[in-house]
């Protein structure tokens, strides 16, 4: 599953290619993938903060970029691109399909879309189930409007699906959200189950925590005004990305390995110690009493040719 998303990030003074972007801020606007398996970045491009959230080319540039980095043939193993309604275009979904990747992508509620959705009838709406498929959601619903819509102009086999679930308390309701109930759409090519699409596509909120995540590794703090320095340092943002990921994968169990790069640094990444080479090994001696230092043994343990000294 790669998550494809573009995220705002403001320019406090005169760099290369900054611009206004659509709030009304300065800045750049990078598109980001991620592979939803394991958190990891895959591509990220920098761009100006004008640059269109549903640019197609952009998109798909992003795309052949991380399914470049994939051990995998998508001819071989499914390989599915999530986003939200900025992938929704003709020439992202039919380089999808010639690809040979499935698609998840959200869809703009218009007024038009959403006086179809909502003469749905009470009988076609099926509960939606969370996200790991184990039970259902309370208040949430889902129903295939797709013979209600002309898809011709997309690909064969595309299906649209609206999901529908009470609004949170105090939430702000807008023209299409009836009786307390807020709507989506999405456009989408896999074969499986209504419920199942929907909880595919809502699963896409990861991808905006590592975003998040992102801005907290230099990501926020583009450093220079020249362009080439700012891309070589979202390179860098990467690959602390890929490490982190793959830290918490690899080296952490239980709290620590959900936890945002932050908590990471404070608990781990920042411990004071001393490495000390001798009789063809390394031994990191860290200080006695430090409250994570069993969690910081256990990660290093986990490492062939390490061992740690309390």
């Amino acid at each position: 599953m790669i998550d494809i998303d573009a995220t705002l990030v403001t320019a406090h003074s005169e760099k290369d290619d900054a611009a206004p972007n659509y709030k009304h801020g300065f800045g750049f606007h990078p598109l980001w993938s991620y592979l939803d398996a394991t958190g990891e970045p895959l591509a990220a491009m920098l761009r100006p903060g004008n640059a269109g959230s549903g640019t197609a080319a952009d998109m798909v540039t992003v795309l052949d970029a991380s399914l470049y980095q994939l051990p995998v043939d998508p001819a071989q193993v499914e390989v599915i691109v999530r986003a939200d309604a900025a992938g929704l275009s003709h020439e992202f979904l039919d380089t999808a399909r010639a690809r040979q990747v499935r698609y998840v992508v959200g869809h703009n509620l218009t007024a038009e879309l959403a006086n179809v959705v909502l003469k749905v009838p009470a009988g076609h709406w099926v509960p939606a189930i969370s996200a790991d498929g184990t039970e259902e959601r309370e208040g949430a619903a889902a129903a295939e409007v797709t013979e209600y819509l002309d898809l011709s102009a997309w690909p064969e086999g595309t299906r649209a699906i609206a999901r529908r679930e009470e609004a949170h308390p105090g939430a702000q309701l807008s023209f299409s959200d009836v009786d307390g109930h807020r709507y989506q759409v999405l456009f989408t090519d896999l074969t499986d189950d209504v419920a199942f699409c929907e909880a595919v596509y809502r699963g896409r909120g990861r991808a905006e925590s590592s975003i998040r995540d992102a801005k907290d590794t230099g990501l926020a703090n583009l450093p220079s005004a020249d362009y080439g320095i700012n891309a070589a340092w979202l390179v860098a943002v990467l690959i602390a990305g890929d490490l982190l990921a793959w830290m918490k994968l690899l080296c952490l169990d239980g709290e620590l390995a959900r936890s945002e790069p932050g908590r990471l640094r404070y608990t781990l990444l920042h411990t004071a110690g001393i490495v000390v080479s001798g009789a063809r090994r390394q031994t990191l001696r860290i200080a006695e009493g430090w409250p994570w230092a069993a969690e910081l043994v256990a990660a290093f343990g986990r490492l062939p040719g390490w061992s740690l000294v309390t």
